[in-house]
């Protein structure tokens, strides 16, 4: 009879992967800059996602380099537990002098991607930047976990992220500044994030894998993932028990961390940097911003998952 595995026999060889600490320092070597007022004036960024939080804070900051902006997105009537819809976050963009248009539709759904891809070339003439920001969360054990929300990370978070990118890639081989920015998290193999929630960890893993693969296999798109150094003051975490609701958003970071780190990101030269899994905080400081204590929350702050 073979015998079952203790859980001090499972062990995972970090040896040939950087900790997440020595990737981390990497950020301060990259050729990063404040980006110029008119940084990213005539391109066109198509998000998933958007109406609300870091999505919508990356399109804002984008939008006042001179950016235009396209959101596919789901939320197109107001919802009591979420702020905002995709028709709100035009209006957001217009009134900080910058163009955006609305497309309804789900990220899950070939047909909506389409649309999105058509809608945003036919209204700005190209598509220039890739933001895969729409996801879905469910931090729980593999013994709670229903099936039909298993299927709905699978959908959202990894094909979703392939969907949107491929329908976008014949646009973005055309531009002379194409970007991929992908919210998802540096791989970290510690055990314990692999076992919190193996099924979100797994999906948003792959996230960060699919963008790592962009980089390689598009030398002249730059490809790189962006997470939160701590918890983001957002309606996802406010709204979630796992993660901590209200008492979390107290000791969370503020969404514009996200977007002003996206920024100097999304201004770089194609192909500078590009194959990251980079973190907000280690983006600021890298273009001299140290003090951190503008982007909001109680000390102490909840680190973000997987750092």
């Amino acid at each position: 009879m073979s015998e079952t595995p203790t859980a001090a026999a499972v062990t995972f060889d970090q040896e040939t992967s950087p900790t997440i600490d020595a990737l981390r320092s990497r950020t301060a070597e990259l050729p990063l800059e404040t980006p110029a007022p008119d940084a990213l004036a005539g391109r066109t960024l198509l998000m998933s996602g958007g109406s609300r939080g870091i999505g919508l804070e990356i399109a804002l900051a984008a939008a006042k380099l001179g950016a235009n902006i396209a959101f596919l997105a789901k939320t197109a009537q107001p919802d009591p537990r979420l702020t905002g819809t995709v028709y709100t976050a035009v209006e957001q963009v217009r009134e900080v002098g910058g163009q955006a248009v609305p497309i309804v539709g789900d990220i899950r759904s070939d047909d909506s991607i389409a649309e999105a891809i058509a809608t945003t070339v036919d209204t700005f003439g190209g598509i220039d930047i890739v933001v895969n920001n729409a996801s879905a969360i469910n931090v729980v054990p593999t013994t709670d976990l229903v099936p039909k929300r298993f299927d709905l990370m699978l959908d959202i978070n990894v094909r979703g992220t392939h969907a949107l990118t491929q329908a976008a890639l014949p646009y973005l081989r055309q531009s002379e500044h194409a970007h991929i920015l992908t919210l998802s998290p540096p791989i970290n193999l510690d055990p314990k994030w692999l076992g919190a929630h193996p099924a979100y960890t797994m999906t948003k893993y792959a996230m960060s894998i699919l963008t790592l693969g962009f980089a390689d296999e598009f030398p002249n798109i730059s490809a790189n993932c962006l997470w939160p150094e701590t918890m983001i003051a957002t309606d996802a975490v406010a709204n979630n028990k796992q993660l901590g609701s209200e008492a979390a958003v107290r000791h969370s970071r503020e969404p514009k961390i996200m977007a002003d780190a996206a920024a100097v990101v999304l201004a770089s030269k194609p192909g500078v940097v590009s194959g990251h899994t980079l973190v907000d905080a280690d983006i600021v400081k890298a273009v001299g911003q140290h003090d951190l204590t503008q982007y909001g929350g109680q000390s102490p702050y909840r680190l973000d998952l997987f750092l």
